[in-house]
């Protein structure tokens, strides 16, 4: 029996999280791409049978992001040498065109293989890697979650032709056509969250080989892996705090994992050096963007918080008052995950604002019946909802709305202290994001109500 040993470091979710930031739990310094460059470069150096992969959603998050539309976040991608990427749905926040310049910029291989062109019915990025380590051949299979084509319905001249096929159906094709090969450990790269990626190892038959999934999406920090069906399932959180790292034993007869350790590795200057060559690059476009964003906007009493996606929050209620009061409406729906921060403030910057609610588009205003809006709060607010990964929505301050997980209903919804009457009409605002994709978002069709815009 042979075997090697390799490490595998993996991160997800980075979210142009550039700069490191004050731990609240111990007043030190955590994160920030350079020091995350600095273990996996000394990682790299005592231990140079090892493999740095991320699993999507590098862009949108910061107002460097923001400014040079990902090619920043692409440049100092470069400096950190991912031996390989897949594709996140944020890579698509600046349109499908500008990610196949983005994709032509990157010095590192970016695999997607359930992204087709639906009239060829040809793959628009490469689907698999195959990569050479420690005498290990391995297949990396890029996985993609079907809530891109969400993002790409506002780009109208090219989402009609774009679709995502069924990621078990790809990943049997791939794994099949290359079954005659010497294929050492098959790893999938997924970004379709982590209650996904468990539904994807159940389907996967034993015979195709895979090893590992890798994913992201979900932001979820793990205590350990998961197993399913023999698979290994791992994730990383979210930005640059964190970095998971597998050591693995491989045997090469069997082409299966032998043995396997896993940490969740939080970056910090203890553990990480500082890369100065990518902090200098990286103090370039800060001080640019600086220049053009640190104006003071405001001053809070103190820091709002967005703790998490599906609850009701102080910043959450900020961005949808603001919302509701610039486009006079009675009632505004504010996505969660639109608000990239988990706090914001007491002095705000237009940086720190413009990155916080990073998205450019279109508001859309709807005149709908009070009995539409209840159903609306009655789907969003569901717990069933939320545990699966759905939207979760911010509204204003004239709105109360009571749910019962017990009763499975919504038991009251309020606007200025009355009761919201099924015949009356109420006025609606919602971004272009969510107003494209109501059936998902809202439960409702176009023709259930939510029509016209600004």
């Amino acid at each position: 029996m042979s075997s090697k040993k390799i490490i595998v470091m993996h991160c997800n979710d980075i979210h142009s999280d550039f700069l490191p930031k004050i731990d609240p739990a111990n007043d030190k310094l955590i994160g920030g791409l350079a020091y995350l460059s600095g273990y996996i470069k000394s990682i790299r150096r005592s231990n140079p049978d090892c493999l740095f992969i991320q699993a999507g959603d590098m862009i949108q998050g910061s107002i460097i992001d923001k400014e040079w539309k990902g090619i920043s976040t692409i440049e100092l991608m470069n400096y950190l040498a991912p031996d390989i990427v897949c594709l996140g749905n944020h890579e698509f926040d600046y349109g499908l065109r500008h990610l196949l310049f983005l994709e032509k910029l990157a010095n590192f291989p970016i695999v997607s293989a359930n992204l087709y062109i639906r009239n060829t019915n040809r793959r628009l990025m490469r689907p698999f890697e195959i990569l050479k380590v420690a005498g290990l051949t391995i297949l990396f299979i890029g996985i993609l979650t079907e809530e891109t084509l969400d993002s790409l319905k506002s780009d109208v001249d090219v989402s009609a032709f774009i679709t995502i096929e069924d990621a078990a159906d790809e990943v049997r094709r791939i794994c099949n056509v290359y079954k005659t090969i010497d294929i050492d450990l098959t790893v999938l790269l997924t970004h379709i969250g982590l209650e996904a990626d468990q539904k994807l190892a159940r389907l996967l038959e034993p015979s195709l080989g895979v090893d590992l999934i890798i994913g992201g999406h979900t932001h979820s920090i793990m205590e350990q892996p998961l197993k399913v069906n023999g698979i290994i399932i791992a994730q990383a959180g979210c930005g640059s705090e964190h970095v998971g790292r597998f050591d693995l034993i491989v045997d090469n007869d069997t082409n299966r994992v032998m043995e396997w350790n896993w940490q969740l590795i939080t970056i910090t200057p203890e553990i990480a050096p500082l890369d100065a060559e990518l902090d200098q690059y990286l103090s370039q476009y800060n001080q640019k963007a600086n220049n053009k964003y640190n104006s003071v906007l405001t001053h809070f009493k103190e820091k709002l918080t967005h703790p998490g996606r599906f609850q009701e929050t102080a910043l959450g209620n900020l961005f949808a008052d603001i919302l509701a009061t610039w486009a006079n409406v009675d009632i505004a729906l504010v996505g969660s995950g639109s608000i990239r921060w988990q706090s914001l403030g007491p002095i705000v910057s237009q940086g720190d604002f413009l990155a916080c609610y990073p998205f450019q588009e279109s508001i859309y205003r709807h005149d709908i019946s009070g009995e539409i809006l209840v159903r609306i709060f009655n789907k969003f607010m569901t717990s069933k909802l939320i545990k699966n990964g759905g939207e979760y929505f911010q509204v204003n301050r004239r709105v109360r709305a009571l749910f019962s997980d017990q009763e499975g209903r919504l038991l009251k919804l309020e606007l200025d202290g009355e009761v919201i009457q099924p015949d009356r009409l109420y006025c609606l605002v919602t971004d272009e994001y969510h107003f494209m994709n109501s059936l998902t978002s809202f439960g409702l069709l176009s023709a259930d109500g939510l029509n016209g815009g600004i």
